[in-house]
């Protein structure tokens, strides 16, 4: 089975019309939330994005709240959903990623929990892909070993094939 570590680049789609929010809520009407993993600093990023549109005119007051209204529900008090909490030890072995990538901390840090979660996801026969938009973090993903999906350039084509791939 496949798992699916989600960025905020791409978790934010979910509840902002923009490139790749279709594939988006395609993917979750076919993925579990079970099956669904985010880093729980994504969380205020995400808020922030909201935050960012409304004040910028990008989206109504009225559309800020619905996004957080749904964003609340369907990801920050769902159980299923699993929001990781990087440790030391990861935040501190997330600084070679920053060197060896050129990717910033945060992306350093979601990369290095990715890993680990598919480390231990491969040792019980599943997989874990890193859902995302952010080039860099995409590319850094692939070198080190991980599978992604871009829903801004990946089809849902490409999101069956992976769903039933180990």
């Amino acid at each position: 089975m496949n798992y699916f570590w989600l960025d905020a680049s791409a978790l934010v789609k979910r509840y902002v019309p923009e490139a790749g929010t279709p594939v988006v809520n395609y993917f979750f009407t076919r993925v579990p939330l079970q099956q669904m993993l985010c880093l729980l600093e994504s969380v205020g990023e995400i808020i922030s994005i909201f935050v960012r549109r409304r004040n910028g005119g990008a989206i109504t007051g009225s559309d800020f709240n619905q996004a957080m209204l749904d964003f609340r529900f369907e990801v920050i008090l769902c159980a299923e959903v699993e929001k990781a909490y990087p440790t030391e030890s990861q935040i501190a072995a997330s600084w070679e990623l920053i060197e060896t990538h050129s990717i910033n901390s945060t992306d350093a840090i979601i990369l290095r929990c990715a890993l680990d979660s598919a480390i231990e996801l491969r040792g019980d026969g599943d997989d874990l892909i890193l859902v995302a938009t952010d080039v860099r973090l995409l590319r850094a993903a692939q070198v080190e070993g991980l599978r992604t999906f871009n829903p801004e350039t990946d089809s849902q084509a490409v999101l069956d094939a992976q769903l039933h791939s180990s």
